[in-house]
């Protein structure tokens, strides 16, 4: 357990000094919530003011990017050039790669959630009991968790080359359709139910207008992360024997 995390640790090290991860996960969020938020001061969206609910969509909008498409690139590059290779000859544990990586991509989406719920505080105008902060952050660093295993499965399975499209294909799906970069209405909403992007979303605003986390809404998060899961699972063992 300890050469895991050390290497996690060390996975959170390189990350603090990728600027591609700083820009696409830290930096968008925070600039298109200040950007966004004084423009929709009095309008608002699934019940609570916009800028509540983009406070949320931003600070998802960060994790998910740092938890799925620079992860999923790194996974199948290092596979490609035989780090995990490498790993497997050492006295490391069989699953000490990709947890490490779950780890670290864990932890490094803490910096964007953190930094957009407070500016939804002190620049959005946006008022909470303590402890619905902890519980919109929690869902959605845990919400993160599922585009971690996600970005497990897309890095074993594809080459460096075809790895990026494929990633950010499934990260502008998930994030339009999920109601992350625009509240939705009409058919795009039926179809965004079906997201965990849009449930986390809902999840949030309905913490925020004083209403009660949904079961149905935990139940399609969870039933995505296990099918996230499992293909995380079926493509390491796949490629077992060519790393």
């Amino acid at each position: 357990m300890n050469g895991t995390m050390a290497l996690a640790l060390a996975e959170v090290r390189r990350l603090g000094r990728n600027k591609r991860y700083s820009i696409f996960s830290v930096a968008l969020p925070v600039v298109l919530y200040l950007v966004v938020a004084p423009q929709a001061r009095h309008t608002s969206a699934y019940g609570v003011g916009y800028a509540a609910y983009y406070m949320i969509a931003m600070a998802s909008i960060g994790a998910f990017s740092g938890a799925l498409t620079g992860n999923a690139q790194r996974i199948s590059q290092e596979r490609k050039d035989g780090w995990i290779r490498q790993l497997r000859l050492t006295s490391l544990p069989a699953n000490a790669y990709v947890l490490a990586k779950v780890l670290a991509s864990m932890v490094t989406t803490i910096p964007a959630v953190a930094i957009v719920l407070v500016l939804g505080r002190y620049y959005g105008g946006v008022h909470l009991a303590a402890w619905k902060w902890l519980a919109i952050a929690g869902v959605i660093w845990l919400g993160a968790l599922t585009f971690a295993a996600l970005a497990v499965a897309i890095g074993y399975r594809f080459m460096p080359d075809t790895v990026q499209p494929v990633a950010m294909l499934v990260y502008f799906a998930m994030s339009i359709l999920g109601g992350l970069w625009f509240a939705l209405a009409g058919w795009m909403q039926t179809i965004g139910q079906a997201l965990p992007t849009y449930q986390i979303t809902r999840i949030g605003t309905s913490l925020i207008g004083g209403s009660t986390m949904s079961i149905t809404s935990i139940g399609i998060i969870a039933a995505w992360l296990a099918g996230f899961t499992l293909l995380a699972v079926l493509a390491v063992r796949s490629t077992a024997e060519t790393v």
